[in-house]
């Protein structure tokens, strides 16, 4: 029996695409201390990273952009990254479990497990991989538009974020549809 993990990194914050992941583990070669990737701090999750990718039995990662997530909405836009990870992993899957409350239209079984990212290994690896992704490219956003902090804070509102968007102004990579941008448009 197949079954797919699949996660999402990157609903909360005000900048940058939504990412996700679907992992079918190999039983055979299990991989020791997957866990939800908050939990993890960044160098044990790109460890993690390498070995889910070079041992599971099939990974994909899908990115849904700014401006999609502005028009379809967050939520929307979560499960059209995890359908389209599902989708590329190029197997015929018996299970698929979706960590949160949402289920997604897959051709089989879906759960949706709420914390399924700290119950079951596969959702776990799925989350340790689409956070790993975003985490790299809010680096690569970092290092084109410098002085909004994106390497820190990775697109969420902090402080210094929203104090930089005062000085520096909305990028195209700032969701239009969230309340602080929203507001300073209105402005």
């Amino acid at each position: 029996m197949l079954i797919a993990g699949v996660d999402e990194a990157g609903r909360g914050p005000i900048a940058g695409d939504v990412f996700a992941a679907a992992v079918i583990l190999n039983t055979d070669d299990l991989i020791d201390g997957l866990d939800d990737s908050k939990k993890l701090c960044a160098s044990r999750r790109s460890e993690l990273d390498v070995q889910i990718k070079n041992r599971s039995i099939a990974w994909n990662i899908e990115q849904i952009s700014v401006r999609v997530i502005d028009e379809i909405n967050i939520l929307q836009a979560s499960l059209l990254a995890m359908k389209n990870a599902v989708e590329g992993l190029g197997q015929e899957i018996d299970l698929v479990r979706v960590d949160g409350c949402h289920k997604i239209a897959v051709n089989c079984t879906c759960e949706s497990i709420v914390r399924g990212d700290q119950i079951h290994q596969e959702i776990a690896a799925a989350s340790i991989l689409a956070k790993v992704a975003r985490d790299r490219y809010m680096s690569e956003l970092a290092e084109r538009f410098p002085g909004y902090g994106f390497e820190r804070h990775k697109g969420y509102p902090t402080v210094h974020h929203l104090q930089a968007l005062n000085t520096l102004g909305i990028t195209k990579f700032h969701r239009r549809s969230f309340g602080p941008i929203k507001s300073m448009i209105r402005q």
